[in-house]
């Protein structure tokens, strides 16, 4: 199952004006990359990890959005949350898309009437389109989904799977990239059905060992288990700048916005966190990062200044600055407990700011110093104002 045009959809359940609209998702400068798009922004030939200059030349008349990982990561738990309740075994490969086992389910339910209901009760409780490709494997299936698109479903049956195949692209097989489609079509190989008719040493001979794997993936062949799913251990954020910067004021700003929303999502989610890394990029491409482990927390008094420091320890070239991030690792399940020298209103000061940002927005209350990171902020596309309470509210 794959949520179509996820982000997009999101933001469509969240602002209707954005419906029939093509719509761009991603870093919004010269040097952001194109996130997600909508199928009305495709149309143009635009998709996912073009940079957004030639998407914007593609498309001039496209609404661009920055995007709010803290709405994509709710969404994608209401529809994790309905798969679990309903499913016995699924993998969660990404955000918007998982794999679900349902050997055996055909002796109770049958496989396709209950995927196909799984489908319409998703789309019903969330609101988002997805679509669905049953198989007998995890290749196939992920495959027939994309045929699907959008939010609809397809069902192979057993032993028709190398029929579904051989008209498709070689491009549509899952570990087929760029480079490799291009060797592809050097040999004269655009459709599937040439892998299949090909010996599988010609494919070794060429490509090696994943020449074996494309040509066991082009034949149906795919025996990988649907891995159980597992909560995440770290979450991160970064900006990349418009321009290359040496301004130490706003530098500091940005990293404290940035943490101040990670340990948002991190209260929000019920997580602590026993490891903080900064990581930094000059404008020569020189990467470096700095990471400390700390008593488990999720509270702004304890993380925030321990961000900032490791950002001036780490910040010590004094040349421009292309790149910024901060990440939370070692995650787990808990709430923060204050230590016996705190004030324990700082909790009921956490709980307030919280509430407000559940309901207006990430950065609806935050601090002054962090105000102008507006790569983190959601905001109206349409009016260019900043999100509510964004102007009145400081800590």
């Amino acid at each position: 199952m794959d949520l179509d045009t996820f982000f997009v959809s999101c933001e469509r359940l969240i602002d209707s004006r954005l419906n029939g609209r093509p719509v761009l998702i991603g870093g919004t400068s010269d040097r952001g990359v194109v996130a997600s798009c909508s199928y009305e922004a495709r149309r143009f030939g635009i998709h996912s990890a073009m940079p957004m200059r030639m998407a914007k030349q593609l498309c001039p008349e496209a609404v661009i959005l920055r995007g709010n990982s803290g709405t994509y990561t709710k969404f994608s738990k209401l529809v994790t949350d309905i798969i679990k309740e309903k499913v016995p075994l699924y993998e969660k490969a990404s955000i918007d898309e998982f794999y679900i086992d349902l050997t055996g389910m055909d002796r109770f339910f049958g496989c396709q009437k209950l995927a196909s209901e799984l489908r319409t009760k998703i789309i019903r409780e969330s609101g988002l389109p997805i679509s669905l490709g049953l198989s007998m494997n995890k290749t196939v299936s992920k495959i027939a989904t994309g045929e699907a698109k959008p939010n609809n479903e397809i069902s192979i049956i057993s032993g028709t799977e190398k029929l579904f195949l051989a008209p498709l692209s070689v491009k549509k097989i899952p570990m087929v990239g760029d480079k490799t489609y291009r060797a592809l079509c050097d040999l004269g190989v655009k459709r599937i059905k040439t892998i299949q008719e090909m010996p599988i040493e010609l494919m070794e001979n060429v490509f090696g060992k994943n020449g074996i794997a494309i040509w066991e993936k082009a034949n149906g062949i795919d025996n990988s288990p649907v891995i159980p799913y597992h909560e995440r251990k770290s979450i991160s954020t970064e900006r990349t700048f418009d321009k290359d910067t040496i301004d130490v004021k706003k530098l500091e700003g940005i990293m404290t916005a940035m943490a101040e929303n990670l340990v948002f999502q991190l209260r929000r989610g019920n997580k602590l966190t026993a490891c903080i890394t900064v990581k930094l990029r000059y404008s020569d491409f020189q990467t470096y990062t700095l990471q400390k482990k700390i008593p488990y927390s999720a509270s702004d008094h304890t993380i925030i200044p321990m961000v900032l420091e490791l950002y001036r320890k780490l910040y010590s070239r004094r040349v421009l600055v292309r790149l910024i991030g901060v990440r939370f690792s070692h995650l787990v399940e808990g709430a923060h407990q204050i230590s016996l020298f705190e004030d324990p209103i700082i909790l009921d000061l956490y709980k307030a700011m919280d509430h407000i940002r559940n309901r207006y927005g990430d950065r609806a209350i935050m601090r002054a110093s962090g105000m102008n990171a507006k790569s983190i902020s959601r905001w109206n596309p349409f009016n260019g104002e900043p999100p509510p309470l964004l102007a009145n509210r400081r800590v």
